[in-house]
């Protein structure tokens, strides 16, 4: 189990992490265009993203949400764990219309004097085979991007409608327990056999296209005996951990004898078989139940972040291009008719400065120290070879002017051809940099101290081994950028 002070201080981070980004996006500055209203409407999702995200965050709130079928049983099973019914329950399909939380109180995840009670809300969801195509995909990211576990809900064996939806969700990088419900209704052998079977789905080489799969065939199960389809995408199920449970077993009859000698038979309902679910969750949740809050924390800031950082660049394009042709511009005028070889080189470099502080502004995005040197790192290397060139030729061509006017014989159209060929090197250096720029303050606005990348890579840095986020590490690591 990991320490509760660091499980605290991993917490910490992502509040602090979560704070900053709200500050950032709070204080954009309204654009001299009309693009501004539709900026904010725009934004205004992703802002409300992370301002729920921060609640949920520093309320201790952690999320356990059912999916699956319909009739698997997933009100059932939430039920069985709150040990009251409260969601609604019936034998007809499609019970469960919207999707509805409700609090789930626990004892204290670190210890019963814990201060800060981590309090849980297990979601209920419709079936998925109730809606189709995209509305099923949605629902499958929303829940899925709300969600700190998830719990797929199954009752015998996977069918392809389900596989494709247990596919999407492990997409999410979240934490997933395969609960096998109704295991009441198979005899012993049947029932271990329904398991390894699924068992081996986490463990199966071949791969599922989700866009392979067909409606027609979701009543067709997929077990040892029927693998699941060939496909190029790598997104088949991993590491499953699976639960058996019985969350509503079935009325059974009971033969009663009275004190009179009479006999009757009556329906009497089994209690649920629902511990091994409770033992497993609770596991979970003392072992590392803050890390877990504090990655999806910050994995749905990141990609709310992201969204925002794309739509500012999107939306003020215009503005951005007039900006950088007119530092081009003035640039190349400036090198153009500067002399003097030395100040070419340092007023180039200025003015590309200026161009990326500018530019930063324009879009209410940091540029970080990490983004500033991944960004000269670029320059210099890729677009680089531009810059260096411009570097260089602001040396030669501009000792040439130098030259020319320092001895008139050799003419006014050798120090107009020099300058004519140094400016539009340097134009063209300009706009290399503002690209680039523009890139890197696109997709570095997540790193940099207390940015959600950066928070991520200092977690799973120290993640115990043995826990269910050290199984998802390799998911969750972000590699290095290009």
């Amino acid at each position: 189990m990991a320490d509760k002070s660091i499980q605290d201080h991993r917490l910490s981070l992502a509040r602090a992490s979560l704070r900053q980004s709200l500050a950032r996006y709070s204080n954009l500055r309204p654009s001299k265009n009309n693009s501004n209203t539709e900026l904010a409407a725009t934004l205004q999702n992703q802002l409300d993203i992370l301002n729920s995200t921060s609640e949920k965050l520093n309320q201790n709130i952690i999320r356990i949400a059912t999916f699956g079928l319909v009739s698997r049983g997933k009100s059932a099973v939430l039920n069985a764990l709150l040990g009251k019914k409260i969601l609604q329950t019936g034998p007809l399909n499609g019970v469960t219309q919207w999707p509805r939380s409700v609090a789930w109180t626990i004892p204290a995840i670190s210890g019963t004097k814990d201060p800060e009670k981590v309090q849980i809300e297990l979601i209920d969801t419709p079936g998925i085979d109730e809606v189709g195509g995209e509305v099923r995909g949605d629902m499958a990211k929303q829940v899925s991007r709300q969600a700190d576990l998830i719990l797929f809900v199954v009752a015998g064996d996977i069918t392809r409608t389900e596989y494709q939806a247990l596919c999407e969700l492990q997409t999410a990088q979240k934490p997933l327990i395969l609960v096998f419900n109704k295991i009441d209704l198979y005899p012993e052998l049947d029932r271990q056999t329904i398991y390894k079977s699924l068992q081996n789905l986490g463990n199966n080489s071949e791969d599922l296209a989700a866009d392979g799969v067909k409606d027609q065939a979701d009543s067709e199960n997929l077990s040892s005996n029927n693998p699941s389809p060939k496909s190029t995408k790598n997104n088949h199920p991993k590491s499953l951990e699976i639960v058996m449970v019985a969350a509503e077993p079935a009325p059974m009859q009971v033969r009663i004898e009275w004190p009179d000698g009479s006999i009757t038979h009556e329906w009497e309902s089994p209690p649920p078989q629902i511990d091994e679910l409770k033992q497993t969750i609770f596991t979970i949740l003392n072992r590392e139940g803050r890390s877990l809050l504090a990655l999806n924390a910050l994995m749905e800031a990141r990609d709310a972040e992201a969204n925002i950082a794309h739509q500012i660049l999107k939306l003020r394009h215009t503005e951005a291009e007039d900006l950088i042709w007119q530092f081009a511009k003035y640039k190349a005028l400036a090198v153009g008719l500067n002399p003097i070889a030395f100040l070419d080189v340092m007023g180039a470099t200025v003015a590309d400065l200026a161009l990326i502080r500018s530019l930063s502004r324009l879009y209410g995005l940091p540029m970080t120290g990490y983004e500033a040197g991944k960004l000269w790192q670029t320059i210099f290397s890729s677009a680089g070879g531009v810059l260096l060139g411009e570097l260089g030729s602001s040396f030669l061509l501009g000792f040439g002017k130098s030259a020319a006017i320092a001895a008139p014989q050799i003419g006014f159209s050798t120090f107009a051809g020099v300058a004519v060929t140094q400016a539009s090197l340097a134009a063209y250096g300009t706009y290399a940099v503002g690209r680039a720029a523009q890139v890197y303050l696109e997709k570095g606005c997540t790193w940099g101290p207390l940015g959600q990348d950066t928070v991520i890579q200092e977690i799973l840095g120290t993640i115990e081994r043995d826990t269910i986020v050290h199984r998802l590490q390799q998911d969750l690591k972000i590699g290095k950028k290009n």
